[in-house]
């Protein structure tokens, strides 16, 4: 009884001790004397989120005219080939996405985040210079297989944070990375196919006139090597000390010979694998991994189709749109989305928790989507605001719901293991979005064949299916799905002190 007391005391009344050659314990020492918001940290790291989301979605506007150039079958088949195109970087992440993250619990968040960086500046540019289908899919899959930072980052924003403002860096990991799939696809839009929009400025017989989509790629790439230079100005927040079993000091060790020090380093080792181990046994963080996995395979879908969609014929129910046009869209809903993240979303999220800002975002996205094949119908300059206003709407719902899903499963892992669990929601996310791409452009390919159909014609089936996938993310954000206690932020505005709360660990000790 007196052992089980003890375990069940919350660990962080005692009081905390600090490594003098720890960073991570560095960083929780400056916590606790500057109680104010660590704004260039933030700034720096909202760049590196940037940097990661703008090569994700970058290719979308100019993908259909790529493969096009590939000459890779029929106009009606362009949509599959796009989609194996956009599914190659995410089944790369797929594959290398837990290894990233147990790399970041191990050696640090920083040096992932660096390595993530320069795969953009590498392959990116490559891919812009793609001169056939494989070429392409290949530079994307191993883009994707080295870019293993987002996992890393989600854990460090929560890291660098106050308990009181893990909202706003959440909030700052999904504005960057919202508006980073919005501008990438805006920089795509611009600057794709530039010989023929600006012959003025770059001839045919230029580097850009025989590579057309080299100068979009090549923005991200110089942008991820300012970001490159900035990483090294961020603190490691990673603990670098002895576990609990080598507290009691030195003098035991002094007297206690060499075979009772590897004794203790088994201890270590054994211990860290319990922890491990123990990450798929926390509900909390499997079921917050699969909510946030099968909204990726909606907001991939999403994107894919919606570029594909507006820049297809009219005659096929698109809006006939160029890629200065859904460029110029993007550009706008960026806007928008930066404001109402930056400036709305962490006093909401404050008020009403993870989990209810989460399923209202996601039950307001299904009527958004359902009138988006009855755009199409319209013209002129009310086709214009009518697309801006649903599509500034759709993405403000869809980064919400991302931020909220980060909340939820940074709520539920501890310190130690919460690169290894956001790793894990990393390899979860990039296998769902792996199939989003490839089935949301074979949808939409076969939706082009079927515009005469009885039930749900043309496009209508494509936007069907996106708010199936909805529905699916709505009733998991009910328990017994998800638990309750995923819900923190709401949970700490009845304690002062959120420090006097049971830690991840003890919560699953006392419930084993």
């Amino acid at each position: 009884m007196a052992s089980c007391d003890e375990q069940s005391e919350p660990l962080l009344t005692k009081d905390v001790k600090y490594y003098e050659n720890c960073p991570g314990c560095k960083v929780e020492e400056r916590k606790e004397k500057q109680k104010a918001r660590p704004l260039k940290e933030l700034m720096l790291l909202a760049l590196l989120v940037l940097c990661n989301a703008l090569p994700i979605s970058s290719l979308f506007p100019f993908v259909y005219f790529m493969v096009r150039d590939f000459h890779m079958g029929k106009t009606e088949d362009i949509g599959y080939y796009a989609g194996y195109i956009g599914s190659s970087f995410m089944f790369g992440r797929f594959l290398t996405s837990a290894l990233w993250g147990m790399a970041a619990d191990k050696y640090g968040r920083k040096p992932i985040m660096i390595i993530g960086v320069s795969s953009v500046i590498v392959f990116n540019t490559l891919f812009g210079m793609s001169t056939s289908f494989w070429m392409a899919v290949s530079m994307r899959f191993l883009l994707g297989s080295f870019n293993g930072m987002l996992g890393p980052v989600k854990a460090y924003a929560s890291e660098i944070c106050r308990d009181e403002h893990q909202a706003l860096g959440l909030s700052v990991v999904g504005t960057m990375w919202g508006i980073g799939l919005i501008i990438g696809p805006a920089l795509g839009g611009f600057f794709a196919q530039p010989a023929d929009k600006y012959p003025k400025i770059f001839p045919k017989n230029s580097l850009f006139g025989r590579f057309p989509y080299l100068l979009p790629c090549l923005c991200i790439s110089v942008i991820a090597l300012v970001v490159l230079v900035t990483t090294f100005w961020l603190p490691e927040t990673l603990h670098r000390h002895p576990l609990e079993c080598e507290e009691k000091g030195d003098d035991d060790l002094e007297f206690s010979g060499p075979n009772s020090i590897k004794e203790k380093d088994g201890q270590i080792m054994e211990k860290q694998k319990v922890n491990r181990k123990s990450l798929f046994r926390n509900w909390p963080v499997m079921s917050s991994i699969i909510v946030y996995c099968v909204f990726s395979l909606h907001e991939v879908a999403y994107s894919e189709i919606f570029s594909l969609w507006a820049e297809s014929p009219k005659a096929y129910g698109g809006l006939g749109f160029t890629t200065t046009n859904v460029g110029t869209v993007l550009s706008i809903t960026g806007v928008g989305v930066l404001i109402f993240q930056l400036l709305i979303f962490p006093s909401i999220a404050n008020f009403t928790g993870a989990i209810l800002i989460t399923r209202i975002a996601a039950v307001l996205s299904i009527p958004v989507l359902a009138c988006y094949p009855f755009i199409s119908m319209l013209s002129g300059g009310f086709l214009w605001l009518v697309i801006n206003c649903a599509s500034l709407l759709k993405n403000v719902l869809t980064v919400t719901v991302y931020t909220g899903t980060f909340l939820l499963l940074n709520n539920s892992a501890s310190q130690d293991q919460r690169g290894a669990a956001n790793g894990l929601a990393m390899t979860g996310m990039s296998l769902f979005k792996t199939f989003g791409p490839a089935g949301g452009g074979s949808i939409f390919a076969w939706a082009q064949r079927r515009q005469d159909a009885s039930f749900l014609p043309g496009n209508q089936i494509v936007f069907f299916f996106l708010n199936a996938i909805l529905l699916i993310v709505i009733a998991m954000t009910f328990e017994p799905f998800l638990p309750r206690s995923t819900n923190r932020l709401n949970q700490s505005k009845d304690s002062k002190v959120d420090k006097q709360e049971p830690t991840i660990e003890q919560e699953q000790h006392l419930s084993s």
